[in-house]
């Protein structure tokens, strides 16, 4: 281990050259592609505005931060694409939530995953992400390309916003908070499933909390998240890339000079919309047909609690299919609205 990664080696990923290469071909790829032809109707990589721009900006390696649809497939399907594509293998981060198993741990590191700590005390986590931190920008200032989700866990309504404390984490250190998020060289990715194959689950989940607000996921809840969302059929899956923010976040301080002084709680949250912005308008919008309240109507079927509220759950089913048209539509608007001015 290079003696300047070794305060990280409780959360580094792996890079030892011949067995990556051996998860590589002998597990990430043949599973990936196998799951692939199995649960989808196509997987396709696709661009929001000037393709040979936004190859431009990850040529010498970006930060590529996504919506989050599934636990395990999210990074590894984008990092499929992006090798196959470009030869770019980004490191993933995952938390350690997921590790039910010695194994797991081992397998995701060595296929170029690190370690996102959670569920410590105040102080521990605070110290945990600056750990983090430290680490992702030493990977940045190797030319390396990294994934994270823009928020910790998923969205169950599928209301996509970044989660300010993700971009609190990755800018811990130097006091310039706007020349850190530029180092970083953020290019948000939007992930679109047509179906989405723990919908049922997330609507169950929701039903649980809303009666029991101290209920928790088990072990054995995120074990069949996973399970579920590998083997699902999901229809048609696209992931577009978008262009780098930094451009964004130099008209925005042009505009803004007061922001450069601003608190940090309003300088996060102006970087959180562009971010936003940028993955709402990168959706794929799918037609659904009248075959649609038929799909939700299967899926209600499949969810067995205790004093099912029918009502409340085929709300949230149509909720998670409709909030990302919403938020597309709505980020167009803003748009139009702007190039009006």
């Amino acid at each position: 281990m290079d003696k300047n990664e070794y305060q990280f080696k409780d959360i580094r990923a792996y890079r030892v050259g011949a067995l990556l290469t051996v998860c590589d071909f002998l597990f990430a790829y043949p599973l990936l592609t196998t799951w692939k032809r199995k649960t989808t109707d196509g997987i396709r990589l696709d661009y929001l505005g000037d393709q040979k721009k936004i190859e431009d900006d990850i040529k010498h390696g970006a930060f590529f931060m996504t919506n989050h649809r599934d636990i395990i497939l999210d990074a590894s399907w984008l990092s499929l694409l992006l090798r196959i594509k470009y030869f770019i293998r980004p490191f993933m981060g995952i938390g350690n939530n997921l590790f039910a198993k010695k194994w797991i741990e081992l397998l995701v590191r060595f296929n170029r995953c690190f370690v996102v700590k959670r569920g410590a005390g105040a102080h521990a986590q605070l110290e945990n992400a600056k750990q983090l931190s430290a680490y992702i920008r030493m990977l940045r200032e190797q030319g390396k390309s990294i994934w994270l989700a823009q928020r910790e866990g998923r969205a169950k309504d599928s209301n996509d916003l970044t989660q300010a404390s993700v971009l609190h984490m990755l800018t811990l250190g130097d006091d310039d908070f706007f020349a850190n998020v530029k180092a970083l060289n953020i290019c948000p990715v939007s992930i679109t499933y047509e179906y989405d194959p723990c919908d049922y689950l997330k609507a169950r989940e929701m039903q649980l909390k809303r009666d029991n607000p101290k209920w928790r996921k088990r072990a054995k809840d995120d074990v069949e998240s996973m399970t579920t969302g590998i083997r699902g059929y999901k229809g048609r899956v696209v992931y577009r890339l978008t262009p780098s923010i930094n451009p964004e976040v130099d008209a925005l301080l042009a505009a803004h000079p007061e922001l450069r002084t601003a608190s940090n709680h309003d300088q996060l949250q102006a970087v959180c919309d562009i971010i936003d912005r940028h993955i709402h308008l990168g959706y794929e919008i799918f037609e659904r047909g009248t075959d649609f309240d038929a799909y939700i109507e299967s899926r209600l079927a499949k969810i067995e609690i205790p004093n099912k509220d029918e009502a409340f759950l085929r709300e949230k089913l149509y909720e998670m299919y409709s909030n990302p048209v919403k938020n597309h539509q709505s980020a167009v608007e803003r748009l139009k609205m702007k190039d009006e001015r």
